[in-house]
């Protein structure tokens, strides 16, 4: 779905590895979009949380501990492990988060540059990527530098995704639910796109990709704000608890369907 599903590849000298590794990403499914999106929502309210709760500095550093702490797991590993993936995702949501927070809350920068900005950070990543290794599909994560690559746009997705749900949300005023139904409307256009028009999959991809994390984080903020700024003010503390329940359940059925088949009993 939306992506380049065949398993094949270059050689393990094209793809700059002596030793390949197993495919560290997912299958793209209908869980893995409805997780990505949830990842999306809880790292834009646990940022919000923390920042609110803790000093700002204090909160930034820890997110950027957990952060590493995550990546260091995700790349120690030769495989696809559903919880390891997932929490990745999660730390590099919430840290993503913060860094767009950054450069509005911290330096004064307006949404619609740090859209921009990330968004000409994202278009960087893609070219070193396509011209390093000859593809951006994620189906292709079988070397430390391809994982590198996509990591590195994952977090720039994230960066970007935040900035540009809070350019629609605050500059344009569309608030944080007319912003959910804006993303939710646009992230249809590279699923028809892919589905009905022949888009590539590695674009429409990548494009739905970065759509979630807007999408996700606007509904996230329409439930966790107060009536005042047009939310439901149920508080991004049980608001992010709730998704992530909702996250560990999915990655809970990902692992299910993951594990080995048993052995077949004799008689």
């Amino acid at each position: 779905m939306l992506e380049d599903i065949s398993p094949s590849g270059p050689s393990p000298a094209i793809m700059g590895a002596t030793a390949p590794l197993l495919s560290k990403v997912p299958e793209v499914t209908a869980i893995f979009w409805l997780t990505k999106v949830l990842t999306t929502g809880m790292g834009e309210t646990t940022s919000d949380y923390l920042v609110h709760t803790l000093d700002p500095a204090v909160a930034v550093g820890l997110g950027g501990l957990a952060f590493v702490a995550a990546m260091a797991l995700q790349f120690g590993v030769r495989r696809y492990i559903p919880w390891v993936y997932w929490l990745a995702v999660v730390m590099v949501s919430i840290f993503g988060t913060m860094a767009a927070d950054v450069l509005h809350v911290g330096l004064g920068i307006p949404y619609l540059v740090s859209t921009v900005f990330y968004a000409a950070v994202l278009a960087a990543v893609f070219f070193l990527w396509q011209r390093t290794e000859g593809t951006l599909s994620i189906h292709s994560i079988t070397s430390r530098r391809r994982e590198a690559f996509y990591w590195a746009a994952v977090l720039a997705t994230f960066a970007l995704g935040t900035a540009a749900g809070d350019l629609t949300a605050v500059t344009f005023q569309l608030g944080y639910l007319g912003s959910g139904v804006l993303f939710a409307l646009a992230i249809a256009v590279p699923a028809a796109g892919y589905w009905k028009f022949g888009v590539k999959a590695i674009p429409a991809f990548w494009v739905a990709y970065v759509l979630t994390r807007p999408l996700g984080a606007s509904f996230a903020d329409w439930m966790a704000v107060s009536h005042q700024r047009g939310g439901l003010d149920w508080g991004s503390g049980p608001v992010s608890i709730g998704w992530a329940l909702a996250i560990a359940a999915l990655v809970g059925v990902l692992a299910y369907a993951q594990r080995p088949p048993m052995a077949s009993a004799r008689g």
